[in-house]
């Protein structure tokens, strides 16, 4: 039981057009972000003795080296719900269950273990600026979304070769970096080139077609931008992310992302197109 928990909280979700084998990582400049003490000092912050004190005691007891998020009363009574390994977990209040797996609000229709992790990704993503990202936008947009992505996975290649048909949707796309193979692997190097790059869309545009891109090293965010992938639960490149942290799945064609865009602008309650903001 304790083996199957701390796989389940210690592994890294990386399926789909990712991998989770690497080599250790090079010594690569990076920017380090600022988020993880943030939530470290959260943790700190919990009342001893209390439902939360007690699940943060218990999933670190699981795995020691857990990285949680936040922890905060559940939907489900008895329960709190915490984010940890960019997953959603429940843990009774008493400490002795754990469940895994969605919690569906029926009469809502809403997936209430996405809903938080929505909102996490949010914070998360403030800590990237602009300037980090990698934007092809039309002149006017009408929607903007995050794209983790790679240089070498198929559907990221197939989704920047309609990069033209996302912009002439209305839809900005902003790239951030995810090097599916790891830290320290040659997928990881040539993103670092690319962020390094003097040009660097055109850098990408060449990587994702097979056209060599000269190494560079500089104080790049590739490390910190793939950390902050896994903490938002990525599970294979791309991930395309609304502004308001909705996961609108991986390759999605640009009519249909642009439908799922207009729908979530329907619902009232998501914003349309925004920048990065905050970050350093």
């Amino acid at each position: 039981m304790k083996t199957s928990l701390f796989i389940l909280l210690g592994a890294m979700s990386l399926s789909a057009c990712a991998q989770d084998s690497a080599p250790a990582a090079p010594p690569v400049a990076a920017k380090p972000g600022a988020t993880a003490s943030k939530a470290d000092l959260a943790l700190a912050a919990i009342v001893p003795g209390s439902p939360a004190a007690r699940v943060r005691d218990v999933l670190h007891e699981i795995n020691p080296g857990a990285q949680i998020e936040q922890i905060d009363p559940a939907p489900l009574a008895g329960f709190q719900q915490a984010i940890v390994g960019g997953q959603v977990v429940y843990v009774s209040n008493d400490g002795k269950y754990l469940m895994q797996g969605a919690l569906y609000d029926v009469a809502a229709r809403k997936d209430l273990g996405e809903a938080a992790m929505a909102k996490m990704r949010v914070k998360l993503l403030r800590s990237i600026p602009l300037s980090d990202r990698i934007v092809f936008a039309p002149a006017n947009p009408k929607y903007t979304v995050t794209v983790f992505t790679d240089v070498e996975c198929a559907y990221c290649r197939k989704l920047h070769s309609e990069i033209a048909d996302y912009n002439r949707q209305g839809i900005a796309v902003q790239y951030v970096a995810f090097p599916r193979m790891g830290l320290g692997s040659d997928d990881f190097k040539e993103m670092v080139a690319v962020w390094c790059a003097p040009d660097q869309k055109k850098a990408l545009t060449d990587a994702k077609n097979d056209r060599p891109v000269p190494y560079r090293n500089c104080n790049n965010p590739v490390t910190m931008q793939f950390n902050l992938g896994q903490r938002m639960g990525l599970t294979g490149t791309p991930m395309i992310l609304a502004a308001d942290g909705t996961q609108l799945g991986g390759y999605v064609p640009p009519e249909q992302l642009r439908a799922a865009l207009d729908k979530l602008a329907a619902d009232g309650t998501r914003p349309a197109a925004s920048t990065a903001t905050g970050g350093t």
